[in-house]
């Protein structure tokens, strides 16, 4: 599970990291900005089961 855990982190950053970069370059209403905080909504649930 360890290993799971550390990708699954990385990828939140990740994620966290190309939302910030979209809404830096459009608006926060933007569909891809949009798509990329449900995405990162999605991943940070994942997150808060693996710590239950």
């Amino acid at each position: 599970m360890g290993t799971q855990f550390r990708r699954l982190k990385e990828e939140i950053e990740s994620c966290r990291d190309e939302m910030v970069r979209l809404a830096s370059d459009s608006t926060l209403a933007n569909h891809q900005v949009l798509e990329t905080s449900q995405r990162l909504d999605h991943l940070l649930n994942k997150f808060s089961h693996y710590k239950k």
